[in-house]
């Protein structure tokens, strides 16, 4: 029975970063997902493998049912994730740098996708990550949505309609990316609050990581004129950096990396700030610091 056990938790593990990247896409909170995996191995944990020929495809079809009804939870009390683009648990295994993990470090920086996937439904955005994003057939999805495959297709091709015409209004220019963050660091270190608020858009979010929160810091914050408080009070050591090849900033504190920030910027202005301080992390992101 211990031999049995701790294959199950072998083979669970083997897919551990694939679930939490498809949480995480589904869900836009790096806790929630965690959540969601851990979830999922409770119901592994119970029911056992056991008659399972595919187990990689059982396991997504349960975590995609499980972010289902966090979506749809969520959407009942109109609440958004507190804290998009958490590093997970200590044993989430963050040492070993796979395909999803490398693509987790990613978004961590660039936000848009996620921005524009929380105009979706529940039922939308699960379609359209699990089977755009990491092609799951549609005879497999449609059961999590109480679909036909035909309808889940359907859901897809809204989902899709909804994402370009979105990003269509993404300023993707690095040039411009790259100009709005100076601005950003120029006002900061200037203590310019009248600047800032006219690089923010009214609605920004900033959102910290766990790391970060457990430090003091607030998980969520909205709005221009709260952020740009917060940001003149603790942000002045940021220097511009690429971070995974897009326009962000960074503190470097005794030669080591200790914060990055991750620009979302719609429009010209900035939507999202996403703070990370995580140094297991931390230390995965492929960073370049610029000259001020």
């Amino acid at each position: 029975m211990h031999d049995e056990n701790e294959l199950l938790t072998a083979r669970f593990e083997e897919n551990r970063n694939h679930l939490r990247a498809v949480a995480f896409r589904i869900l836009g909170s790096l806790s929630e997902a965690d959540d969601a995996v851990q979830e999922t191995w409770l119901r592994l944990s119970r029911s056992g493998a056991a008659g399972v020929e595919n187990l990689g495809g059982w396991l997504t079809t349960v975590i995609g049912r499980i972010c289902l009804d966090i979506l749809r939870s969520r959407a009942s009390r109109r609440e958004e994730p507190l804290d998009t683009y958490v590093p997970g648990p200590a044993d989430s295994r963050s040492d070993v740098l796979g395909p999803e993990h490398e693509a987790l470090l990613a978004d961590a920086v660039s936000s848009a996708l996620l921005v524009v996937l929380d105009t979706l439904t529940p039922a939308e955005r699960l379609v359209f990550v699990l089977h755009d994003l990491f092609a799951v057939p549609f005879t497999e999805v449609a059961p999590i949505v109480d679909r036909t495959p035909a309808a889940a297709r359907q859901l897809a091709v809204r989902a899709r309609l909804r994402v370009r015409g979105a990003s269509t209004a993404t300023d993707v220019d690095p040039a411009r990316r790259r100009e709005i963050v100076a601005a950003f660091l120029a006002a900061t270190r200037d203590g310019d609050f009248d600047a800032l608020l006219v690089l923010l858009d009214p609605d920004v979010v900033i959102r910290a990581d766990r790391a970060a929160m457990k430090a003091g810091t607030a998980g969520e914050m909205r709005g221009a004129a709260a952020v740009a408080r917060t940001i003149l009070g603790r942000a002045k050591a940021l220097r511009p950096a690429l971070v995974n090849g897009t326009a962000g900033a960074v503190s470097v504190r005794d030669g080591h990396l200790r914060v990055v920030f991750g620009f979302t910027i719609t429009g010209g202005r900035i939507t999202g700030i996403d703070l990370l301080t995580d140094p297991a992390w931390l230390g995965g992101l492929d960073v370049t610091i610029l000259d001020d």
